[in-house]
């Protein structure tokens, strides 16, 4: 098989419409339509295989998860053969909007898995009037056999990557992530060569009486990044949900036209404008609870927590892709469930720091071998293909170039988990208040004694001083040292993290105290 404008295969259909993508999606046996009319499929894989993804070593600096050229050869040719006997079919489209910056998109896919193929269009931008097939090259493809095993792989699955060609191929795996990161991986190094950095970020843009600002929401899945995106203050718009680039000079450019949200507890009250969009007849659901008579049941967990939908980001009302201002405030989230304050205000090297160390709980997104445990992912960024020292360093170039107010915001727990008495939830409605008052100025800040950084001392909505300053909690429960003792392990163990990158700059890691 070629990559470029010949797939060697028994028949191929190219870029096919909305409508035939449905049609193919719902004769697959495990797809179900459901009470909103639109089709959910029960994937046999119900997150993103992490143990079983690999890169070429010769086409990255990164050193861990790779495979030779002649492995990655091997796997090609045998997914080249079983190609040649299937129905295929051929989406094309573009990662990003502004023709100055945008890169061509390609997903080879099985039209056997024909649902893939109908989310991922959904997400990439189309392709214009003068497309030709027979001429359009793209600058990334995933080629993609969800009923191909890989033996000797983890769970005979695999994802090779090779960033010389951007070439993603995907064996055994039937979980629409994997076309979704496999375009998002490779173009993650493109812009990085670009002078850039792709952030796993949401992006909103508060309108402010004709001169718009944009914030940048950094996290990972299950951290709240999307519900933080959707959710309104001061009329803001939802302008991407997943990744962006950041540019010097605080330039932003959006990667996708529709939404890849979690349904998991998905509520109307809490959530509208992803419940609205869900539930509309041509939204595309996956592993989601839906019973014989086709009701949708968002908080059934018997066979995943990791249910996931797509739609068309014209669904929420967004503010222009191609109009964002650069931005002005970015937003770490950390789901956590001890001594991490409900937000914090950081400097220069801080902000490099708390974007490297990445913490959080882990959730079902990221499969059994996350969920539930604490995690840090160096940039909140699980598909950053190259040494992790670069993406800290490059966000320290970053900031220099532009004024950026960077803070960590716990949408998780202060003082233990939902099961530890007297521990406190940072609501859906708190986190709200938090993010108005950023883009107000309306915080009141003191210096944190134990870590530097900066928290408050009053926040407009939230009447509990214990959320602001988890120190005073543990000292009323007579905590106290407990919570010294998590604080220098803490230290201890963010210093050790962050000093395990080799070549990453010191006043980052001197940053943490």
């Amino acid at each position: 098989m070629t990559v470029g404008q010949e797939v060697n295969a028994a028949s191929v259909e190219w870029n096919p419409s909305v409508e035939r993508l449905r049609e193919l999606s719902e004769k697959m046996p495990n797809a179900q339509i459901t009470e909103f009319g639109n089709v959910n499929v029960k994937a046999r894989v119900d997150s993103r295989s992490t143990r079983s993804t690999f890169i070429v070593d010769d086409s990255t600096n990164a050193t861990k998860q790779t495979i030779t050229r002649d492995e990655f050869n091997r796997i090609a040719a045998a997914q080249d053969a079983y190609i040649a006997g299937c129905h295929m079919v051929v989406v094309d489209g573009y990662i990003g909007v502004d023709p100055q910056f945008r890169t061509r998109a390609r997903l080879v896919m099985e039209a056997a898995n024909a649902n893939v193929a109908g989310m991922q269009q959904q997400l990439y931008y189309p392709v214009g009037e003068d497309y030709d097939p027979a001429t359009w090259e793209p600058d990334t493809t995933v080629i993609y056999t969800p009923n191909l095993p890989s033996p000797g792989y983890p769970d005979d699955r695999v994802i090779v990557v090779d960033l010389a060609s951007n070439v993603t191929r995907v064996l055994n795996s039937d979980y629409f992530g994997e076309s979704k990161k496999g375009g998002l991986r490779m173009w993650n190094n493109i812009v990085y060569n670009r002078g850039g950095l792709a952030l796993h970020a949401g992006c909103k843009v508060f309108p402010s009486d004709g001169h718009p600002r944009s914030i940048l929401i950094v996290g990972l899945s299950g951290t709240g990044k999307t519900t933080t995106t959707f959710t309104t203050q001061l009329g803001s718009k939802p302008a991407q949900d997943d990744f962006v680039a950041l540019m010097p000079g605080g330039t932003v450019y959006a990667t996708e036209n529709g939404c890849f949200a979690k349904t998991f507890g998905l509520d109307p009250r809490f959530e509208p404008a992803i419940y609205n969009a869900t539930v509309k007849p041509d939204a595309y659901l996956e592993n989601v609870s839906v019973d014989a008579s086709g009701t949708v049941d968002f908080f059934d967990t018997s066979y995943t927590k990791n249910g996931r939908t797509t739609w068309p980001f014209s669904y929420v009302s967004p503010w222009p892709a191609d109009e964002i201002p650069p931005t002005e405030v970015m937003l770490i989230l950390n789901r956590n469930e001890n001594i991490v304050p409900c937000v914090a205000r950081l400097d220069r090297a801080q902000a490099a720091a708390y974007f490297m160390l990445g913490e959080t709980t882990g959730t079902s997104a990221g499969g059994k071998d996350e969920e539930g445990k604490f995690l840090r992912v160096p940039g909140t960024n699980p598909f950053f293909p190259r040494h992790m020292a670069d993406m800290g360093n490059r966000m320290l170039e970053l900031l220099d170039t532009h004024e950026l107010k960077v803070y960590v915001l716990n949408t998780g727990r202060v003082g233990g988990g939902d099961d530890h008495e007297g521990s406190k939830k940072v609501t859906i409605p708190y986190s709200s208040a938090i993010v108005q008052a950023i883009m107000e100025n309306t915080i009141t800040w003191t210096v944190d004694q134990d870590f530097g950084y900066e928290i408050a001392e009053s926040v407009p909505g939230i009447d509990d001083i214990e959320i602001l300053q988890p120190r005073r909690l543990y000292e009323r429960q007579d905590r106290l040292d407990e919570y010294n003792a998590m604080v220098a392990r803490m230290k201890r163990e963010r210093r050790e993290y962050l000093a395990s990158f080799g070549g990453l700059d010191e006043a980052i890691i001197k940053s943490i105290g």
